[in-house]
């Protein structure tokens, strides 16, 4: 059998948070800010939407795109950083508040990587035959864990949620292969007291590294060249490491996902938010072999080459 996407969904908030609003702020510029980053604007989370409120949101459109009902989820899984509290978890939330009564629940912590851990796990499930539908949900509320007298870190981030269920796909379609790694060694450059720190410089070099090599190993295990890519997707961190993923594939500008100047880095559901605008404005169509790559503290990476349709 072969696992792929059979239905998506996004939440992004209504609150929009420009750079010339940032610039009210603290000392920073929107010149500053999107030259080094292409962020132009983020969306940032009502003080009482919190991070299982934008997962049921989005997992609730994807349900409704793939035409599963929640109780014929077999498993609920959440990639998040951020959850509403450390137990119950947001995936044990999204199961009651969803009605999926005869799903498993857990949730993932790969930071920007975690939707990619999540698919890559979803995967195996349904290959295997011990599962038919898996929601998976990237959603994050990292306004709540940013410090906002940083202006090395307050520029980067925003809030939103995006979700997919996986489930068996026509013969050829679906995920062909994919890659999972860590390091730990670099945990001390991208991490979390109160707040999230980053050494930008670090994680900088390790992501231009890692997000190319994953993303031609991929290309390699599916059985693929450089030139059978339709599309790349990347995690939308920073639009010079996202070009720099681009240029290794060797494809044109038009064909790489650009969301990041609107939402800035939604750590998990950065991906997945991007699929769904890539997705709703016709850029990519059934038959489209698309990378999709992300890195994020730990440090940690992932990614996936597939082959898009039913």
């Amino acid at each position: 059998m072969s696992a792929g996407i059979i239905g998506i969904g996004k939440y992004s908030p209504d609150r929009i948070v420009t750079n010339k609003d940032l610039e009210k702020m603290m000392d920073t510029s929107d010149e500053w800010i999107r030259t080094r980053t292409g962020i132009e604007e983020r969306r940032i989370a009502a003080d009482d939407i919190d991070t299982s409120d934008m997962a049921c949101e989005a997992a609730k459109e994807a349900l409704h795109d793939a035409g599963v009902l929640p109780e014929e989820i077999d498993l609920v899984m959440v990639a998040t950083v951020t959850p509403d509290q450390p137990f119950p978890t947001v995936s044990c939330i999204l199961q009651d508040r969803l009605g999926c009564r005869n799903a498993a629940a857990m949730d993932l912590s790969a930071a920007c990587a975690g939707f990619m851990y999540g698919m890559i796990t979803a995967k195996q499930f349904i290959e295997t035959g011990s599962y038919k539908n898996i929601l998976v949900v990237g959603t994050e509320k990292l306004s709540k864990i940013t410090d906002w007298s940083d202006r090395n870190t307050a520029v980067l981030f925003g809030d939103g949620a995006g979700a997919v269920v996986i489930g068996t796909v026509s013969e050829g379609r679906g995920i062909l292969s994919f890659e999972l790694g860590a390091d730990g060694s670099g945990g001390k450059f991208l991490y979390q007291d109160q707040y999230i720190r980053m050494n930008g410089r670090e994680v900088f070099k390790f992501a231009v590294r890692k997000m190319g090599d994953a993303s031609e190993n991929v290309i390699e295990k599916a059985g693929l060249t450089k030139e059978d890519v339709d599309f790349l997707i990347p995690h939308q961190a920073n639009i010079r490491i996202m070009e720099a993923s681009r240029e290794r594939l060797e494809l044109p500008d038009e064909k790489m996902s650009k969301t990041i100047q609107k939402y800035g880095n939604t750590s998990s559901a950065s991906i997945p938010l991007s699929l769904y605008d890539d997705l709703k404005a016709g850029k990519i169509k059934d038959d489209d072999v698309v990378v999709m790559v992300g890195f994020g503290g730990g440090l940690t990476w992932g990614a996936i080459a597939l082959k898009w349709g039913k």
